[in-house]
């Protein structure tokens, strides 16, 4: 987790500064503003921070997701395999029941959400179907 938290931190400083260089290059170029900060340099960081905030999510979800792999590996090594993988076909079988929760608490279930296209990039876990093949070896 501290290493999750450096990387957000040290890729939030990237999207600040390469959003400042864009808005900065972008208002002297093509709006060609001589002193100061015009509004294109405002507008521009904005837009570039959004963008590249984007671009440093998916850079996160995909060490979050290499962290599950290897938090499944270490959980594999200290309970064996089998018992891993007994684990998460437990979870993935609690997650195609009917969801029970109040609507105040359905943020605290695990639901088992076929994602595709973006969604998939930003996403801070693997399917549970990759994670079990993961563990039986099986390259997907």
């Amino acid at each position: 987790m501290v290493t999750l938290t450096l990387l957000q931190g040290v890729v939030n400083t990237f999207v600040m500064f390469f959003a400042r260089i864009i808005g900065h290059t972008v208002d002297r170029v093509v709006f060609k503003t001589q002193r100061g900060y015009g509004i294109g340099y405002f507008v521009v960081t904005f837009i570039a921070e959004i963008v590249l905030g984007i671009f440093a999510s998916m850079i996160v979800a995909w060490f979050s997701r290499l962290r599950e792999y290897r938090a499944d590996a270490a959980g594999a090594s200290l309970a064996g395999r089998s018992s891993m993988i007994a684990a998460l076909e437990r979870l993935r079988q609690e997650q195609n029941l009917p969801n029970d929760l109040p609507g105040e608490l359905t943020a605290f279930g695990i639901r088992n959400l076929n994602k595709s296209g973006l969604a998939q990039l930003l996403a801070s876990h693997p399917p549970l179907d990759d994670r079990i093949n993961a563990l039986r070896g099986i390259r997907s």
